[in-house]
């Protein structure tokens, strides 16, 4: 009973995340131990289901694809979401500095906790570490590109979002920013729903192809990886979350937007008239990271933030000697 709770705890933390800007899933899977076990079970959709469905019907197909383990992890990755819809996006529209700094307070100490895992540091090994942060940071300062509805482009972005789900670090929405493609696939999925039109589940059906390709193909690299260098992915991975750091600092000002509905992107030239703007029709695609006096987003909230940071390190600290004992 233990283990299921444990489980679903987890699968909650990691739905909060996916409903965070710029947190990945991953890194939440990574920090509660079971990063290694969610690959694997990712990958084990293909061959090895098909073949236990083939040997022993319905119970070798669960047995095969660890259904257990999903189950509550996925259960408690919905009320995570559900969660993080009504209570993490309060805190965002509300107190995101606080919240913030509570991430990044997170990913710090997941850092060193992932790091202590490799065995001896060597000179390949912080070459790969600092590979991973020139990685994850150029991906949080990368200028977006125009998307396309080429069923090709669509394929590709699915591909590649879905992978970043798994990475740590790499937040998959704004792999999708990125690309262009972050409002088309909002826009296709509020016309689809509205309309129900064939057009619009053509490109989500296309979309969802290449998630699912990414998923399968993805995590069986990753698997791969782990087993036969474990040491280096470790590296690589806590280079990721040290990069993404710049992604998460409490203190950014809006620097461009994007127009949810035109696609159009905008520079914020006037920080005063900011909080004028209708927040659900736009997209923050660019910040600027600054001290906190020279915050200008509203109340830097300096003393809650730091207190916010350090409850996020040791929280994880106290989670880590949790899941040893």
């Amino acid at each position: 009973m233990n283990n299921k709770l444990s489980l679903v705890l987890k699968g909650a933390a990691m739905g909060i995340a996916e409903v965070i800007p710029g947190v990945s899933g991953g890194t939440i899977a990574f920090i509660t131990g079971i990063y290694e076990e969610l690959i694997h079970t990712i990958k084990s959709f293909g061959p090895e289901a098909f073949l236990g469905f083939r040997e022993n019907g319905i119970s070798g197909f669960w047995k095969a694809i660890n259904g257990k383990f999903l189950t509550y992890l996925l259960g408690g990755m919905a009320m995570g979401i559900l969660v993080g819809i009504f209570g993490v996006t309060y805190l965002l529209d509300h107190y995101p500095e606080p919240l913030w700094g509570f991430f990044f307070g997170l990913i710090v100490a997941s850092a060193i906790v992932i790091g202590k895992q490799i065995d001896a540091w060597d000179i390949k090994k912080v070459l790969v570490f600092l590979v991973g942060v020139l990685i994850a940071y150029g991906i949080t300062v990368i200028s977006p590109s125009d998307g396309s509805t080429n069923p090709i482009y669509i394929f590709v972005a699915g591909m590649i979002a879905i992978s970043a789900l798994m990475l740590p670090g790499v937040s998959g929405s704004f792999i999708l920013l990125l690309m262009g493609m972050y409002t088309i696939i909002i826009n296709t999925t509020k016309s689809f729903i509205s309309n129900q039109d064939a057009g619009s589940f053509f490109l989500l059906a296309i979309f969802g192809s290449g998630c699912l390709v990414g998923l399968l193909g993805f995590s069986r690299i990753l698997s791969w990886l782990f087993k036969s260098y474990k040491n280096l992915s470790l590296a690589l991975l806590t280079g990721f979350l040290i990069g993404a750091l710049n992604k998460v600092w409490p203190w950014r000002n809006v620097s461009e937007i994007l127009n949810k509905e035109t696609g159009e992107r905008l520079k914020v030239l006037d920080l005063t008239n900011y909080s004028q703007i209708d927040q659900e029709s736009i997209k923050v695609i660019q910040e600027l990271n600054v001290v906190p006096s020279s915050y200008m987003m509203g109340d830097p909230f300096v003393i809650i933030t730091i207190l916010c940071t350090f409850a996020g390190f040791i929280g994880v600290l106290v989670l880590e000697k949790s899941t040893k004992a």
